[in-house]
């Protein structure tokens, strides 16, 4: 259990594609969710609209055990429409454990503008979870969420209208949405090719592969196979993919440069390959990436 919170939404990849996808496999109907309560369940096939709340306001999701935490409700409803809690049972839904790699109930996830930030596992008395959920707004306003779901206008759409995509950066999206990953990356590459400045196609690129990559991931067998071989390339990568999607930019880091000495020419350059994807990903001014990069050119130099 932790009480510790991302400071940088760039840490935490945008699975909403995978988590549509994969919900998309599981339920063929779909069902519609209004937002009538500041707490509401989800289910595998309400889900997307819950994400698109999530432009608007966090959204907290509990993965609950046995029943939802009455004090979690509490603390939520505390925040009087800053933040909306959205409940699952895990039992019923298992697109969405499989989607955000669930490993353990209770857990918790906060969701800002479609980006998933895991928050905690187990219970949490009402003083601490307020204090993680003060550093989850903070992280929304630092990333341009700061609405607040008025009471009187719970039963309607409150989400906003957002900005069209550049043409291939939409077609890269409509690829992804259809499970199609390759053709995103090559669709990415095309915008890069025309425009070498179009920083966003270049970390698409770095977003589509590392959604490729942890697509049927079960979590705990990778990490299981990682616990197994620790000096393996591959089963170090392959951990180090789920700590990046799941926002855990530092414990990723540590890994790979820890295991970067030992390695050969080419196992050097594999991780370095792959540190640089993940410095894309968080961008250059997060602070952890500065600090691991200096790492990493300390030693390649």
């Amino acid at each position: 259990m932790t009480n510790q919170v991302p400071t940088n939404l760039r840490g935490a990849v945008d699975l909403t594609p995978l988590a549509r996808k994969a919900i998309r496999k599981e339920q063929s109907g779909s069902e519609s969710v209004k937002i009538e309560d500041l707490a509401f369940e989800a289910t595998d096939s309400s889900f997307e609209q819950v994400v698109e709340v999530s432009s608007k306001v966090p959204v907290v999701v509990e993965f609950y055990a046995n029943s939802p935490s009455v004090v979690l409700d509490g603390v939520i409803r505390g925040f009087q429409g800053r933040l909306v809690l959205a409940t699952v049972d895990p039992s019923s839904n298992p697109a969405l454990m499989r989607a955000f790699q669930i490993t353990a109930l209770p857990s918790v996830v906060a969701i800002i503008a479609g980006r998933p930030l895991q928050l905690y596992q187990g219970e949490l008395g009402e003083d601490d979870a307020k204090n993680v959920f003060e550093q989850v707004l903070k992280v929304a306003a630092q990333n341009g969420i700061e609405g607040s779901i008025a009471k009187d206008k719970l039963d309607g759409q409150q989400t906003e209208s957002e900005q069209p995509l550049p043409p291939h950066h939409q077609e890269a999206f409509d690829a992804i949405e259809r499970g199609d990953f390759e053709g995103a990356i090559a669709v990415y590459k095309t915008a890069l090719a025309q425009d070498p400045r179009d920083y966003s196609a270049t970390v698409g690129i770095a977003q589509v592969s590392l959604l490729k990559r942890v697509s049927g991931k079960d979590a705990k067998t990778v990490r299981e196979e990682a616990a197994a071989a620790p000096t393996s390339i591959e089963a170090q990568l392959a951990v180090a993919d789920l700590d990046v999607a799941g926002g855990h930019l530092d414990d990723a880091f540590d890994r790979l440069l820890d295991l970067f000495p030992g390695q050969d020419s080419a196992g050097k350059e594999k991780i370095r390959v792959r540190l640089i994807e993940y410095f894309d990903l968080a961008g250059i001014e997060d602070e952890r990436v500065v600090l691991a990069r200096r790492r990493l050119t300390a030693m390649l130099y």
